[in-house]
C-alpha cells in the first residue's frame, strides 16, 4: 500500500468517525455550537432559553467594570415568575471549594494534618473503607483516594432525599476504585468525610466555621447551608427533563446568589479569602473553579485571568443523559467568548 493510499484511507476513516459521532450527538448541541455568536451576553442568555432551558442566571464581575447581571426564562415556570438574577440557587458541588478552603485553614492552623490518614481520624472505618490506613486527607481533597462515590451507587437514588441522611452507608464495604494516589475519580464521599472530620475536630458544625472564616469576612450575606435557613420564595425553581415537578423543595445543601458565588470565586483566585501562608497550601491540594449538579440545578463558576473576569452561570434544567450539562458548557464558553470580544451588552 502506498503512502497516498494510506492517507486516503485515514481521511475516509476520519470522515466516517466524524459522521458517526455527529449522528449520535443531539442536534441541539450542534446547533448551539455552530450558531453565530450573539453580540451581547443577554442575547446569548435569550438564545440559551430558546434551546430549551427553563431559566438562567449569569453574573459577570470584570475588572474595572461594575458587576453585571443577566437572566432569562423562568424563576418559577408554573406561576410564570420571570428569572431573577438575585435568586438563591442550589450550588451543589461548587460547595467543595468552600470545604477545601476550610480544610486549608485548619491545616495551616495545625488543627489537622493533610498527611495523616482516614484511619487516624476515623479508626472505625478500617475494614469498612478499603485502604483507610493509606488514604491521606490530601488524597481525599484531590479525589485521589479511591474511595467509591456514594452517588454512583444505584440504590442511593431509589430515595435520594431520605438516603442523603445516611449517605456514607452507600460507600461502605465496597472495593476501592483504585489504590490510593494511583488514579483519579471524582467522589462525593471524599468531601462527605472531610465535612464529618471538621465537625469532629471543631466540636461544632463546619457550617459555623465556614461562616466565620469565609462568609462573614467576605460579606457573603446571601450564602446558606440549607433550605431551612431561607425564605423559599427566594429560591429559584428546578426542573428535570421528562418529570413534571419542581425540585425546589429537595434539600441539596448550600444555596447562594450568583453574586455571592462570584465574590467568593474572585476572593479565592486573588487570595483575599486566605490569611498569610494559607494559599500556598490550597494551591497544592485543590482547584480554583468548579461546577455543580443536582436534580433541577446546574452551575459553573470560574475566574478568567486573561480578561480579569469572574463568570457564574446558573441553569435550572437538568436531564438524565447529561445533554443539558453539555449544552450549558457550550453556552458558558460562548459567553466567555463574547466577553473576550469586549461586549457585555450593557
Amino acid at each position: 500500500m502506498t503512502k497516498q493510499q494510506r492517507t486516503q484511507i485515514i481521511r475516509i476513516l476520519l470522515l466516517v468517525g466524524t459522521i458517526t459521532s455527529m449522528f449520535f450527538v443531539p442536534w441541539i448541541l450542534v446547533k448551539a455550537w455552530i450558531l453565530p455568536l450573539p453580540a451581547t451576553v443577554q442575547e446569548q442568555v435569550n438564545q440559551a432559553i430558546g434551546h430549551g432551558f427553563d431559566g438562567m442566571i449569569v453574573y459577570v464581575d470584570q475588572g474595572g467594570k461594575p458587576p453585571a447581571f443577566y437572566a432569562g426564562g423562568w424563576k418559577d415556570r408554573e406561576n410564570k415568575i420571570p428569572a431573577d438574577p438575585k435568586s438563591l440557587f442550589k450550588i451543589a458541588s461548587i460547595s467543595k471549594l468552600y470545604t477545601a478552603v476550610a480544610i486549608t485553614k485548619l491545616a495551616y492552623a495545625k488543627r489537622l494534618s493533610l498527611d495523616e490518614t482516614l484511619a487516624d481520624y476515623f479508626p472505625e472505618l478500617v475494614g469498612r473503607i478499603e485502604n483507610a490506613e493509606d488514604i491521606t486527607l490530601r488524597l481525599m481533597v484531590q479525589h485521589r483516594s479511591g474511595i467509591p462515590n456514594f452517588t454512583n451507587n444505584p440504590t442511593y437514588w431509589e430515595n435520594e432525599q431520605e438516603n442523603g441522611k445516611k449517605a456514607l452507608e452507600f460507600a461502605l464495604d465496597l472495593p476501592a476504585s483504585f489504590e490510593p494516589d494511583k488514579g483519579y475519580e471524582y467522589s462525593n464521599t471524599n468531601y462527605l468525610l472531610l465535612r464529618k472530620l471538621m465537625d469532629k475536630l471543631l466540636g461544632y458544625s463546619h457550617h459555623q466555621y465556614i461562616k466565620e472564616e469565609i462568609l462573614v469576612p467576605l460579606g457573603l450575606n446571601n450564602t446558606f447551608f440549607s433550605l431551612s435557613e431561607v425564605n423559599m420564595d427566594d429560591v429559584m425553581s428546578g426542573y428535570y427533563v421528562g418529570i413534571d415537578t419542581d425540585f425546589k423543595t429537595n434539600e441539596n445543601g448550600m444555596l447562594a446568589t450568583a453574586e455571592d458565588v462570584g465574590i467568593f470565586i474572585r476572593a479565592l483566585n486573588d487570595g483575599t479569602v486566605f490569611k498569610a501562608g494559607e494559599q500556598e497550601i490550597y494551591s497544592s491540594i485543590y482547584e480554583y473553579k468548579h461546577g455543580g449538579l443536582v436534580p433541577g440545578y446546574q452551575s459553573l463558576a470560574e475566574y478568567h485571568q486573561d480578561i480579569d473576569a469572574v463568570v457564574v452561570q446558573f441553569i435550572n434544567t437538568t436531564d438524565f443523559q447529561g445533554y443539558e450539562w453539555n449544552l450549558s458548557e457550550i453556552i458558558y464558553s460562548r459567553i466567555v467568548k463574547i466577553l473576550r470580544k469586549g461586549d457585555r451588552g450593557e
